[in-house]
């Protein structure tokens, strides 16, 4: 097995490609060890000390690390750790399946927010997947639009470029009932 390894705009993360699918569809994100349970890949990387998030995608891996850590010493011990879960067999996930990560909107805006949602499908995500990272719909209120950011774009330092603009530029021009866009946490 010969996995690749890309770096990503935010420096504190690293994208692993295993050559083979790792999520069928959707994204999972771990943003910590804690958070992991569900997958077996995810908590073998979180054993390798210094790692603080894990992000799954359809054909990548990204993991971001503790500032004092350095690539040199960790990247080994991570390219190990998904060759031996992909040679091991097991789950990627057990239990649930990934999600579309789109929160759910109730309201009156709806048709608003189909716009926004299938927007951020079409021409966003697949932008920032190749990054490492996603960004899905949080909510949408008068004219804001807030995002959740994952993977490699969380924490990013470019990312507020990245919302500001590109993301709500692409918005603002489709869709004249958004006038920002802003991110959230968690």
């Amino acid at each position: 097995m010969f996995i690749q390894t890309e770096s990503t705009p935010n420096p504190a993360t690293l994208k692993f490609l295993p050559g083979q699918q790792v999520l069928a569809a959707g994204t999972a994100d771990f943003p910590s060890q804690d958070t992991a349970s569900k997958s077996p890949l995810a908590t073998r990387m979180f054993a390798v000390d210094g790692v603080t998030g894990v992000f799954l995608g359809n054909d990548f891996v990204t993991v971001t690390k503790a500032d004092d850590k350095e690539w040199d010493h960790l990247k080994p011990a991570l390219l190990g750790a998904v060759m031996e879960h992909f040679q091991s067999g097991a789950p990627v996930l057990e239990g649930e399946e990934s999600t579309s990560g789109h929160a759910a909107h109730d309201g009156e805006d709806g048709e608003i927010v189909d716009q926004i949602k299938e927007l951020l499908d079409t021409r966003v995500r697949p932008a920032v997947a190749q990054d490492g990272g996603d960004i899905t719909f949080h909510g949408f209120e008068r004219g804001v639009v807030y995002l959740h950011m994952q993977g490699a774009c969380a924490g990013c330092p470019s990312s507020t470029l990245t919302l500001k603009m590109g993301i709500e530029n692409l918005l603002r021009h489709y869709i004249p009932e958004v006038v920002e866009v802003r991110p959230v946490g968690v």
